[in-house]
């Protein structure tokens, strides 16, 4: 894969216009997006379809976790809607429910491991008894023999993820923030060039896109970060 496939830039606006002036500003540069929680309630299924139809991936982040037949009538009408990944929590019965209903598909589903906005402080605020590192690490054991398309983790467990789930699932990484740039929100960040060389297979880049004064020049800068790497 090329930089350009392995780029997804997070759509994360508040408006559809928004993020129709940032795709029409990206052109042919950028071919993969990611449409989340924010956009889709404002439009973005409908828009996500748009997408699919003028020949775009889409990453749909829904992280998905509800009982088991549930999570399957969800994931048969995603498999209709033509994305390429959605995302559900790792949790193992969610994970078999989806894999069956994607069955015959060319679906990606990934599993989210531990949110890139936690650290060990915050799993203990949630009831866990693992660090980040070891859960990351058990949800990776337990996508794979669910029969997962992927995982998503941060670029700082790549390289363990990696050698958990061999070379041939998807491993998408948040909370890229390219050097110099404000980690935000994001409290286990890396850098395109360090992701890649950890082993992922896409980054998923938002606001140093979306939110930069030139999204087309930010891009590229990330892609030509990521075809160092490469």
């Amino acid at each position: 894969m090329t930089a350009r496939d392995r780029l997804i830039v997070g759509l994360d606006l508040p408006t559809i216009g928004e993020a129709e002036a940032v795709v029409r500003m990206l052109g042919d540069e950028v071919n993969f997006y990611k449409i989340g929680y924010q956009l889709a309630f404002a439009g973005g299924l409908e828009f996500a379809r748009n997408l699919v139809a003028d020949g775009r991936q889409v990453f749909l982040d829904m992280k998905l976790l509800d009982i088991d037949n549930t999570v399957a009538k969800g994931v048969e009408n995603i498999v209709k809607m033509g994305v390429t990944m959605l995302t559900l929590h790792a949790y193992p019965k969610a994970m078999r429910a989806a894999v069956e209903a994607a069955k015959g598909s060319d679906l990606c589903l990934l599993g989210v491991t531990v949110l890139t906005s936690m650290d060990d402080a915050d799993l203990r605020d949630a009831g866990y008894e693992y660090d980040p590192h070891t859960l990351v690490l058990t949800r990776a054991e337990q996508a794979r023999a669910a029969g997962m398309g992927g995982i998503v983790c941060s670029a700082e467990e790549s390289q363990a993820v990696r050698r958990i789930i061999g070379p041939d699932m998807a491993l998408v990484t948040p909370g890229i923030r390219p050097k110099g740039a404000d980690a935000g929100d994001q409290k286990r960040v890396v850098t395109p060039f360090d992701a890649i060389r950890a082993g992922s297979s896409h980054l998923v880049v938002a606001r140093p896109i979306v939110k930069a004064d030139d999204p087309l020049f930010a891009a590229r800068a990330i892609l030509s970060e990521m075809n160092e790497a490469l």
